[in-house]
């Protein structure tokens, strides 16, 4: 009687987890839908003498876009899988990334202008990232906090503790 009792118990526990999908979210998803349009590609260098110092690491930080841009509350707690590229915030010895920004393109915060806000997760990560693989695109699995933080690159408006990070690779045609 108490091993189905026990077996029951875990069950119904157990319920719960297995009903939690993983939702693929994207950026557009995380900008709320009343929100005042805003630019999230790239801004442009038109005079040429700056693109050596946008180019260069050691360059001056570029201005963020929209550093407290609204973000969707209703995200909050949500398990999502998102793609991005990885900004390095902090990096081991072993030259693991276990604490970066996920963006939505290449070179963000670095050689452009950061995204909005509401683009921008400030992520960390106990395994972490190699740092030699930066410059493909990754998925980022875990829960996602709709909460904001701030870093020397750029204001994040959500967080998430990364449970799993893998290599992002376009669907087979």
């Amino acid at each position: 009687m108490h091993r189905s009792l026990l077996a029951t118990l875990l069950f119904t526990l157990a319920l719960p987890l297995a009903a939690a999908e993983v939702r693929e979210l994207t950026w557009s998803e995380m900008v709320p839908a009343d929100a005042p349009p805003q630019v999230v590609e790239p801004a442009p260098i038109h005079d040429l003498s700056q693109l050596a110092d946008a180019l260069a690491e050691s360059g001056p930080a570029a201005m963020q876009q929209s550093p407290a841009a609204p973000v969707v509350q209703a995200l909050d707690g949500q398990s999502v899988k998102l793609p991005g590229y990885i900004v390095p915030l902090d990096v081991t010895d072993e030259g693991r990334v276990t604490e970066f920004l996920l963006v939505p393109y290449f070179g963000a915060c670095i050689h452009v202008p950061p995204p909005p806000s509401n683009q921008i997760v400030h992520v960390t990560s106990e395994l972490g990232v190699l740092l030699d693989a930066l410059y493909q695109p990754f998925w980022i699995e875990g829960p996602l906090k709709v909460e904001q933080t701030s870093s020397e690159l750029a204001e994040a408006g959500y967080q998430m503790e990364a449970e799993k990070i893998y290599a992002y690779e376009l669907p087979d045609s």
